[in-house]
């Protein structure tokens, strides 16, 4: 009698309930097999029909390092839009690339490193130190900001199919993590339960409680003594059993190893990777998980402790639709052609545009007027680098437009554009043959003697600022030791400044320069981040008033380091905007347009508001464009607690909304609040609504005494009574 052939898998069968599916695939593998799939090369499984799958994956302005794609503006330039649609749009079409690219390269069988669905993007961690590398990964210092920008770009990227991911998106890197670079595998961050809840946590709430991100991955280092990857509170207590996070955790890469070699938590890589897997992290970026056969062997951890880490990794590929008919999952057909398509061009230069941030502009230099000028001089090493529109972690742009070739597209030939280097990015020394750094000094003053005006393209590169590894001409692994201008590019701007020429600076950075020189001497000063492909378009259009900047700061620029508490130090005592007591040079939330924006008609609709009761308020203001150009403004509403029982921030970025105003034109903004947005956290962790005072700021900007000096404007205010008996409120 011929064997009766087994009806298609539960697996397989995309009618039954994914916990129905997981649970038989599971069933049908070996032990070996079951921990080949939670190392992030995971192998095929060639009885079942699997093929292999790499999980590394990075997109975070733009999917990378897989070839052509569109580039879209740095991080922390996109944090400076404060824009959460347009970062919801920017993810959409990432992720649409990101697809199209997937599925051409499996129907060729290419399923190598950065070909998947799981992406490794963003980085909501708190850019609390401007010295980190990779603070330009993030969307800057303040976790309200962060919190809304991370959920923005998750949303998009995921998409809104009530069945499938379009991709699955991971916040990174879970928690308090933000340097230094160099000492990552080893570092005992040491933080307050106060801080955590208040300053290194929220971020990755939003992100889990109401973007539903699919993956968390856990930093290198230790948080409080146990390692990031293996912390039994962050990643049990409270990712899982307080926020209900039900999708997979992902190491950092190498970090697992690090749990014994350098962290000596643990002695073997057996130990390890249990320890990892019995406290929550699932996927091993790295190796070091295969122990895990070794380990159940010596009784470190059960097979049924695995299962359940296999659990949610096969729940996330489910979701992605990799087990079903491609005819059945609606991203399956998006086409290759989507890829660095003309319209994901216009959005990256829109993009662009809007990240960037006008910090000066004495007499009103800008914009320029294109037919009054005859020549202009392009000057500094990063007018025509390549790399100054990349960042870190990129694609690979099929056009590059750089500063000067943007100016030049932008003037044609009706004027005259002189062009140079001036002198290296970093080098103050003499070369080999005796050639002096200020070898290039020469041909750039002759430049600007010639020309009506100079564009000058300052700042740093990713060779210079990044994460540890990758960038070999910084000084600090990655991070900075200073935040000067470096090489001799002080020194080149203040002999072109001694011509008279008007000059217009441009800063091309991740993380703050200590300017100050700058905002003494130069009229016009312009932060252009790291703007993506279409940069240097983006840039002329401002510097030729096609676009009025609308950009805001999501960092504070210091004006020393001698303002900064040691970087080791993760206590939010004297950080950020929100606990620094010293003026800094450009405020967070700061920067200038070509119009003017005044407020008016501040009101709340109550005077009270009691703890008892789950009211929200609302908060009106108007705001008109009085001057004479259409542009954008950032309108930032700030909680300051005036009668707190413990230390609290000096006051509390809550809502900000980005608006768009004809010259003459009014609109009424409207934000509601709620007791959560009153709320303090005390020395336990513990968040609270009391009693008291608070003051309610809205404005363009900071209601700190250095926003108004640079600006000449005040900020409205009002207040709002809380009354009632002090409340726990849920985190």
């Amino acid at each position: 009698m011929a064997e009766k052939k087994e009806a298609r898998p539960v697996f397989q069968d995309p009618t039954k309930t994914m916990e129905e599916r997981v649970a038989d695939l599971i069933s049908r593998l070996t032990l070996e097999e079951k921990v080949s799939q939670m190392i992030f090369y995971s192998s095929a499984l060639g009885q079942w029909g699997i093929p292999e799958y790499n999980w590394w994956n990075e997109c975070l302005h733009g999917v990378a390092r897989a070839g052509v794609a569109t580039v879209f503006p740095q991080a922390i330039g996109l944090a400076a839009t404060f824009d959460s649609d347009l970062l919801l749009r920017v993810a959409s079409a990432i992720a649409d690339e990101a697809r199209a690219k997937h599925h051409e390269f499996a129907r060729k069988e290419d399923r190598g490193m950065y070909k998947g669905l799981t992406f490794w993007s963003p980085n909501i961690n708190i850019f609390r130190d401007p010295r980190w590398g990779r603070g330009q990964e993030t969307y800057g210092e303040d976790p309200y900001l962060t919190g809304r920008l991370g959920v923005a770009f998750i949303k998009g990227l995921q998409g809104d199919d009530p069945k499938y991911l379009k991709v699955a998106a991971c916040a990174k890197h879970y928690a308090v993590h933000s340097g230094p670079e160099n000492l990552r595998h080893e570092f005992d961050a040491q933080v307050s339960k106060k801080d955590l809840r208040e300053t290194y946590l929220p971020a990755f709430r939003d992100a889990v409680k109401e973007a539903k991100v699919e993956a968390v991955m856990g930093a290198y280092n230790r948080v409080n003594g146990e390692p990031a990857c293996a912390h039994s509170v962050l990643l049990e207590e409270i990712l899982r059993r307080e926020w209900g996070f039900e999708g997979h955790v992902v190491s950092d890469c190498g970090a697992i190893q690090d749990i014994h070699q350098h962290h000596h938590y643990t002695s073997t890589p057996e130990e390890s990777a249990a320890v990892a897997v019995k406290n929550g992290c699932d996927l091993n970026c790295g190796w070091i998980f295969q122990h895990l056969l070794k380990a159940v062997e010596k009784g470190l951890i059960t097979e049924t402790e695995i299962d359940r880490s296999l659990a949610r990794l096969l729940r996330t590929r489910m979701k992605l639709g990799m087990f079903d008919p491609p005819e059945m999952v609606p991203y399956t057909q998006i086409p290759y052609e989507v890829n660095d398509c003309a319209e994901h061009r216009r959005l990256a230069l829109d993009t662009a545009r809007k990240t960037m941030v006008l910090l000066k502009n004495e007499n009103r230099l800008l914009p320029l007027d294109k037919n009054k000028i005859k020549s202009i001089a392009v000057i500094g090493p990063n007018a025509d680098r390549k790399s100054i529109l990349l960042g870190n972690y990129y694609g690979t742009p099929s056009q590059y437009v750089t500063p000067l070739a943007g100016i030049r597209a932008a003037v044609g030939d009706q004027v005259k554009i002189y062009f140079a280097e001036g002198c290296s990015l970093n080098n103050r020394e003499s070369s080999f043959w005796g050639e002096p750094a200020t070898k290039g000094f020469a041909e750039a003053l002759a430049a600007a003697e010639r020309a009506d005006v100079v564009v000058m393209c300052l700042g740093i590169s990713p060779e210079l600022e990044g994460e540890e590894g990758e960038v070999a001409n910084s000084d600090g692994g990655g991070d900075r030791i200073s935040l000067d201008l470096p090489g001799m590019q002080q020194e080149l701007l203040e002999m072109i400044v001694a011509t008279g020429k008007p000059v217009i600076l441009v800063l091309f950075n991740g993380g703050p320069l200590t300017i100050n020189w700058a905002q003494e001497k130069v009229p016009a000063i312009i932060e252009a981040w790291y703007p993506g492909e279409e940069g240097g378009t983006a840039l002329a259009d401002v510097i030729f008033g096609a676009y009025n900047p609308g950009g805001r700061l999501p960092v504070t620029f210091v004006k020393s380091m001698a303002q900064l508490p040691e970087f080791t130090d993760y206590s939010m005592k004297g950080r950020t905007y929100r606990y620094m007591e010293e003026d800094p040079l450009y405020p967070f939330g700061y920067g200038l347009s070509y119009t003017e924006f005044t407020y008016d008609h501040l009101t709340i609709d109550r005077a009270q508001i009691d703890t008892g009761a789950d009211q929200k308020f609302t908060v009106e203001v108007e705001v008109e464009n009085t001057g004479p150009y259409a542009g954008d403004e950032v309108v930032q509403l700030y909680v300051k607690d005036v009668e707190a029982s413990v230390t609290v921030p000096k006051w509390e970025l809550k809502r900000f909304c980005r608006l768009h105003l004809a010259p003459g034109a009014k609109q009424k903004v409207v934000f509601t609040l709620s007791l959560r947005d009153l709320a303090l956290i005390d020395e336990e962790g513990r968040c609270w609504i009391e009693p008291g005072q608070f003051i309610i700021y809205v404005g363009g900007q900071q209601p700190d005494h250095r926003s108004q000096e640079l600006t000449g404007k005040e900020v409205l205010a009002g207040v709002i009574e809380v009354t009632g008996p002090r409340r726990e409120l849920e985190y």
